[in-house]
């Protein structure tokens, strides 16, 4: 008899104890698709420095504050908070530097948008301002190109226009729907 007390008082508390966990999980549908879906990977770093070279030569050095890594079905590399690039020569000297606000790296394309105040600066001092400005090492020779509004600036002119294609030196370009220069003198840009 005492055996039966003692079990059907086990009996009872195992149910009442179950209904406290039954009653206790109560997630939705939404909650439990997003605890069960597939994280994304991101990987973060600060104070980047990375070297792209080609045929065992320097061609270019990136640094940036941060970078995020993102780990999709086709992965790309962003630069949320400006980013900095020295392009060289075969001699190792610099060709042309780069700055941006903003930019992403494909890495399946090989191809690197930049948006946010870019500005491409040569060794000759022709600079290049605008706010979309895409680096494509497909494009040998035209490397750099956008169809966005730029503005160039040499020691005697300003020109205007609606497209550019440019190599990575910065020596020569490709002004598309210029919009017509204006002579200045040097001592009209501020040092």
């Amino acid at each position: 008899m005492n055996y039966c007390i003692q079990h059907t008082f086990l009996l009872k508390a195992a149910c009442i104890t179950g209904c406290f966990f039954i009653g206790s999980c109560e997630n939705s549908l939404q909650e439990l698709n997003q605890f069960t879906q597939k994280k994304i990977g991101i990987e973060e770093a600060k104070g980047v420095s990375i070297i792209y070279s080609l045929g065992e030569k320097t061609k270019a050095k990136l640094t940036a504050p941060y970078m995020l890594r993102h780990e999709e079905t086709v992965p790309y590399i962003e630069f949320t908070k400006t980013l900095h690039t020295d392009f060289y020569d075969d001699s190792l000297r610099i060709e042309s530097k780069l700055d941006a606000h903003y930019g992403r790296y494909m890495e399946t394309e090989s191809k690197i948008y930049l948006r946010d105040s870019v500005v491409v600066y040569n060794v000759k001092g022709d600079t290049l301002y605008c706010n979309e400005l895409y680096w494509d090492r497909a494009r040998t020779g035209k490397e750099f190109y956008t169809d966005k509004p730029v503005r160039i600036r040499t020691p005697t002119e300003i020109i205007d226009g609606d497209g550019l294609d440019a190599p990575q030196d910065f020596k020569s370009y490709h002004v598309i729907n210029g919009r017509g220069t204006v002579r200045v003198s040097s001592t009209e840009f501020p040092q």
